[in-house]
């Protein structure tokens, strides 16, 4: 029978350990998100961290600005928290509106408030192997769901699907620091198929419902699904009302062939703004 990789379960998990360790601090700990515009996907997700930080102990603050906001104002904002010793870590909510630069942006945070892992100097640290680093969210979700129910990277052969600078590249370069053999594909990937069936560990951040079906998997397999896809639908409780989310993986099918799988909602998706509070954490202990 298939394993279901239940993300639920660790984010509760490390939701008490981080409750814990939020108590015995001396001073309560504060996140500030940086949002432009109204983008509602955007303030769902800005409200699941706010949730998040609620339930832990953690000022979770909203610094919201118009579309029509200057790139200036905001790297101004930036410095300013950058100064402020109550502010333990920055995060830009992405995406951006087109007229403003996201990775310049981004790179005035300062790197030990640089919770989401974006900054050059995080990214250096993530390719040096350098645990002082900041590990993308996503990525770090990723690896503890692996890690959680004990799946070896080690010499083993990954495919990740996928290579956007938030996601499939941080995924795959911290999969390259536990040792694994990766390969990164995308839509240029010719055989695609053939590809997937050869890997242990196949990672889907393509943004595709549907992509990896039975003709891309082999049994013995692990799929960790990372797609977050609309559909129409019934909502899921853990997911924004009133809309459906499916993976980048015909779950149904591929779950009948495979050894073990990620479901969306429930799978990555729980971890990430879990693994974002971690990060936070770590900054505290660094400043």
């Amino acid at each position: 029978m298939v394993k279901i990789l239940d993300g639920k379960i660790i984010r509760d998990k490390i939701q008490r350990e981080l409750a814990e360790a939020v108590s015995k601090l001396s001073t309560k700990p504060k996140l500030v998100i940086i949002q432009v515009g109204n983008n509602p996907d955007s303030s769902a997700y800005v409200n699941q961290k706010k949730i998040f930080g609620e339930k832990i102990g953690v000022a979770v603050e909203l610094c919201k600005f118009d579309d029509s906001i200057s790139e200036e104002a905001i790297a101004e904002k930036i410095e300013e928290l950058n100064s402020d010793k109550g502010t333990n870590g920055i995060i830009v909510q992405l995406p951006l509106p087109t007229h403003l630069g996201a990775s310049k942006l981004i790179s005035n945070i300062d790197p030990n408030k640089d919770v989401d892992g974006l900054t050059p100097t995080n990214v250096k640290k993530l390719l040096e192997k350098d645990s002082r680093g900041f590990v993308p969210a996503t990525a770090k979700g990723v690896l503890a769901l692996l890690d959680y129910y004990e799946i070896p990277l080690a010499g083993k052969r990954i495919i990740v699907i996928g290579r956007s600078v938030l996601v499939g590249k941080p995924i795959a370069l911290s999969l390259l620091a536990r040792d694994a053999t990766v390969t990164v594909c995308h839509r240029q990937t010719k055989n695609l198929s053939e590809e997937t069936k050869r890997a242990d560990i196949i990672i889907v951040a393509a943004g595709c419902p549907g992509l990896i079906s039975t003709e891309y998997v082999s049994s013995g397999q692990t799929i960790i699904d990372v797609g977050i896809n609309l559909i129409s639908g019934k909502k899921f409780n853990e997911e924004i009302g009133g809309k459906k989310f499916v993976g980048d993986v015909d779950f149904e099918t591929a779950k009948d062939i495979v050894e073990a799988i990620s479901t969306v909602p429930g799978g990555v998706g729980p971890m990430t703004v879990a693994s974002l509070f971690e990060n936070l954490l770590k900054a505290i202990k660094m400043l």
